[in-house]
């Protein structure tokens, strides 16, 4: 599966979403601790007092725009790494590049799929509505 978003923001604060706990509050989950490596792990909080958590392996990180987290797909136990990659744009500012998988061509692994590419894109769309206009959808769809 691969999403891309145009963000009219600098590539820079783009790639902080992504990486710093601050930048990934800001539109993904409530709070965040990251420990920002190659083998550094990134805490995602659904509540304010860590009690419902997502730990995240991170698998590669490149400063210049690239991160891969190990994630469990759909809520199951099928690990579908995703690839984040931010790049410049002159023109509109900033490509966000989501790449997720490999998927096995199965029923049961492209439902998740599906789910995956429903749930991601949603995120990315807040993503870019924070960083636009300072609006976070998830006033109106809560976690």
């Amino acid at each position: 599966m691969v999403l891309q978003e145009t963000i009219a923001c600098h590539h820079d604060e783009v790639f902080t979403c992504l990486t710093t706990a601050e930048g990934l509050s800001r539109w993904f989950p409530v709070a965040a601790r990251v420990e920002l490596r190659k083998g550094g792990q990134i805490v995602l909080s659904w509540n304010r007092d860590f009690t419902r958590t997502t730990t995240v392996a991170i698998l590669e990180y490149d400063a210049g725009g690239k991160i891969v987290w190990d994630w469990q797909a759909a809520h199951s136990e099928m690990h579908a790494p995703v690839y984040w990659s931010v790049q410049p744009d002159r023109e509109q500012g900033s490509q966000i590049e989501l790449r997720q998988g490999p998927f096995r061509s199965d029923a049961e692994s492209l439902m998740v799929l599906a789910q995956e590419a429903v749930s991601w894109r949603w995120h990315l769309c807040n993503l870019r509505c924070v960083l636009e206009v300072a609006h976070d959808m998830r006033a109106v769809r809560p976690l």
